[in-house]
C-alpha cells in the first residue's frame, strides 16, 4: 500500500522563538514520522545550514521564513505573517529588510521589558536576551522570562491580555505586506499568508486585501492550522480555490511553548510539488 508522503511547512526552532535547535528539530521531524520538513524562523535564516547539516536519511528540508509584515489599510495597521520558501538567502534587498525587522523586534522586545520593570515585574532584558541565545527576539522569550519568574504558569497565560497579549504589547515596525511579496518573489520564493483567518489571534484581514494579493504574486494561504477552527479553515479553502492559490496545512510548531505537535497538520502533495515547481526546484531542497 502506497501512503502519502506527511508534509508540514511551518515549524520554528531556536534561531528564532523556538525551543528546539535546528539540528533538533529535524531529527523530531523524522521522529514524527514527517517526510518533509520547512524551517520557518521569524525573519531569519539562521537555522538552514544547521538544519541541513543535521538533517536524518530520508527526510526533505524545505529552507523558508515567517516575515513579520504589517497591512496600512485599517488605524492601527494590522500584523500579519508571511511564510516565504525557497528563496535565495543572499537577495541583497530582502536581506537588508530581514535585518531591519529583527533589529526592530529587539528594540520593541527591551521596550515591552522596560515597561514590564516600570510596573515592579521583576525581569531582565540580558537574561530574555540571553534566553533568545543569538535567535530573532520575540514575546516567547519574555514569556519564558515571566515563567522562570514564577509570575505566570505558561506561554498561554503569559501571553493573555493582562501580560503580553494587550497591556504590555507593543507594536513592530514591519514589512508593508505587499513589498514583502514583492521582496520574496525577487528573491526567487514563494510566498504563502500564514493562518489568514485565525480570530482567535486578534482582527483578521479581508478576503479583499487576499485578492489583491494574490494579484500581486501571493502563491497560496495556510488553511489547516490549530488557529482557525474548521469553519476558518474551510472559508481560506474556498477563497484560495475562488483566487487559484495553492492550500498548505502546518503545525507552526513551537517546541515547548505550544502544545501543537509536529506533523499536527499536513499539506497535500500537490501543494507541496507547486510550490517547488513555483520555485524553479524539480526535486526536494534537501534531502537526508
Amino acid at each position: 500500500m502506497i501512503t502519502s508522503p506527511r508534509i508540514d511547512l511551518h515549524t520554528h526552532s531556536t534561531a528564532s522563538d523556538g525551543t528546539l535547535t535546528p539540528a533538533e528539530l529535524v531529527r523530531a521531524a523524522a521522529d514524527a514520522g514527517l517526510d518533509v520538513v520547512a524551517i520557518t524562523d521569524h525573519d531569519t535564516t539562521a537555522g538552514w545550514a544547521p538544519a541541513v547539516a543535521a538533517l536524518p536519511t530520508g527526510l526533505s528540508l524545505v529552507r523558508g521564513a515567517e516575515l513579520s509584515c504589517c497591512w496600512h489599510g485599517v488605524e492601527p495597521a494590522l500584523s500579519l505573517h508571511l511564510l516565504a520558501y525557497l528563496f535565495d538567502p543572499e537577495s541583497p534587498e530582502l536581506v537588508a529588510e530581514l535585518a531591519r525587522v529583527r533589529i526592530a523586534r529587539e528594540t520593541r522586545a527591551e521596550r515591552m521589558v522596560a515597561l514590564l520593570r516600570a510596573d515592579g515585574v521583576e525581569v531582565s532584558w540580558p537574561q530574555v536576551l540571553a534566553g533568545a541565545a543569538g535567535g530573532t527576539v520575540g514575546r516567547p522569550h519574555i514569556a519564558a522570562a515571566l515563567i522562570r519568574a514564577g509570575l505566570v504558569a505558561d506561554t498561554a497565560e503569559a501571553f493573555a491580555p493582562r501580560w503580553l497579549g494587550e497591556r504590555y504589547r507593543l507594536p513592530k515596525d514591519d514589512i508593508d505586506v505587499f513589498r514583502a511579496v514583492e521582496l520574496v518573489r525577487a528573491a526567487g520564493g514563494v510566498p504563502v499568508f500564514a493562518h489568514p483567518r485565525a480570530s482567535r489571534r486578534g482582527p483578521i484581514v479581508p478576503d479583499e486585501l487576499i485578492a489583491d494579493l494574490a494579484a500581486a504574486g501571493l502563491a497560496g494561504l495556510e488553511a489547516d492550522h490549530e488557529d482557525q477552527s474548521p469553519a476558518e479553515q474551510a472559508h481560506v479553502r474556498g477563497l484560495a480555490a475562488e483566487l487559484g492559490l495553492l492550500v498548505t496545512g502546518s503545525s507552526d510548531f513551537h517546541g515547548t511553548h505550544k502544545t501543537v505537535r509536529l506533523g499536527a497538520f499536513t499539506t497535500a502533495p500537490q501543494a507541496y510539488e507547486r510550490i517547488l515547481a513555483e520555485a524553479g526546484e524539480v526535486t526536494p531542497v534537501a534531502t537526508g
